[in-house]
């Protein structure tokens, strides 16, 4: 059974991205916009805590409130208000800008593949 968690991140990637048809120069930044760096940070924490949840034997419901409970934590440690929702602003407002989105998910690929390697195993995406 697979878990909701694996379609979660992706989910909303896409659903940033479907909402972002408008011309870039349409989309304003936010007031809180988070920058790139900050962004590859997050999503790196996010994704790994995804995998490690999803590695464990969790109930989907509990590996979900796990999750939602954890990226809460996460994002006060990085010193976001999840009540500001600055952190899916700063996404959908670079889903608006592709070659943003593009830079930062390159810096998210690059650093979980040299986590990977460090730990002996082979990257397992490949990206031009």
């Amino acid at each position: 059974m697979k878990s909701p968690l694996t379609s979660f991140i992706p989910a909303l990637g896409l659903l940033l991205a479907l909402g972002s048809c408008a011309r870039p120069e349409e989309v304003s930044p936010p007031p809180k916009l988070l920058t790139k760096q900050q962004m590859i940070s997050l999503l790196i924490r996010f994704h790994l805590l995804e995998s490690r949840l999803e590695s464990g034997r969790f109930s989907p419901d509990s590996s979900r409130a796990l999750f939602l409970s954890m990226q809460r934590d996460i994002l006060w440690h990085y010193g976001i208000a999840e009540e500001d929702s600055s952190f899916q602003r700063s996404y959908y407002y670079y889903a608006s800008h592709k070659k943003d989105l593009d830079d930062i998910y390159a810096g998210v690929i690059d650093s979980l593949d040299a986590q990977q390697k460090r730990m002996g195993g082979q990257p397992t995406v490949k990206h031009p």
